[in-house]
């Protein structure tokens, strides 16, 4: 049966955020704007994502001769700056379900510095990747647009090595209670409009209700922490708008114990 995701009784629209299911809608919102994507990231953000992704870069400890994998990864830019830290001796593999993304990030990423990079069509929910896979794994401004978090979280934590960790980069709700009127202003006001005039308007519709709609830091930290991750990190970000979540993929015990003897 169609479903129509809630909707805020201060931003109430005459249309639903979308209908049908939310892994069919999103996948052709993001084929209508996939050409216009990059442009958009760059306007939007005012150009604030790319140190938000080299950040997280940092804070997840990617290393030379890292195996890394970014999912949800769009045009390629995560998997760039992935690319970039890992260096000649690493791998990556940038993933996500809606092919015009892929395509139109493939000379991008031709065109990267340091590791290979190899663009794939998968699905965040079912990865084809082995166990035990990645050094690294990382999502960016995509786990809020899968249709089930908690599953693709494990799956994120399955595929990554044990003592590997796992990397969120997403949008969130600021603490200050003070700052929120601003951002929804800024949400539900400036963001359609801008993007309207790039792009599908209702694409830009989509993000500010499916940011307002999206858990919690505390409730995502709660979902890794169930995917078999540890020790997570909540790093925030422009006055909370933005927010990082690093997790570490436990250890089988044997493992562990052999760890604690290594001076």
């Amino acid at each position: 049966m169609a479903q129509s995701a809630p909707t805020n009784s201060r931003n109430k629209s005459s249309k639903p955020l979308y209908t049908g299911d939310k892994e069919t809608y999103v996948k052709g919102m993001f084929e209508d704007v996939a050409s216009r994507y990059d442009l958009l990231n760059q306007v939007l953000s005012l150009s604030q994502h790319k140190s938000w992704r080299r950040l997280t870069v940092r804070l997840a400890g990617v290393k030379q001769g890292d195996f890394c994998l970014d999912v949800c990864t769009g045009t390629g830019d995560f998997a760039v700056d992935l690319a970039k830290t890992a260096g000649a001796s690493g791998r990556v593999i940038g993933a996500d379900f809606c092919e015009p993304m892929i395509r139109n990030g493939l000379s991008k990423v031709a065109q990267a510095e340091g590791a290979p990079i190899t663009m794939m069509v998968a699905n965040a929910e079912a990865l084809p990747y082995p166990a035990n896979s990645f050094d690294i794994v990382t999502v960016g401004f995509g786990i809020r647009n899968v249709a089930n978090v908690a599953k693709a979280a494990h799956e994120m934590a399955r595929v990554a090595k044990p003592g590997g960790k796992v990397a969120i980069l997403e949008f969130s709700r600021p603490r200050a209670v003070w700052y929120k009127p601003f951002v929804d202003f800024y949400l539900f006001h400036i963001l359609p409009k801008i993007g309207g005039l790039f792009s599908r308007q209702d694409a830009y519709s989509y993000l500010p209700q499916s940011m307002k709609e999206f858990v919690s830091r505390e409730k995502l930290a709660e979902i890794m922490t169930e995917a078999g991750l540890k020790d997570i990190e909540i790093h925030d970000l422009n006055l909370g708008t933005v927010c990082i979540h690093i997790g570490t993929k436990s250890r089988p015990l044997e493992l562990e114990a052999e760890a604690e003897k290594t001076p």
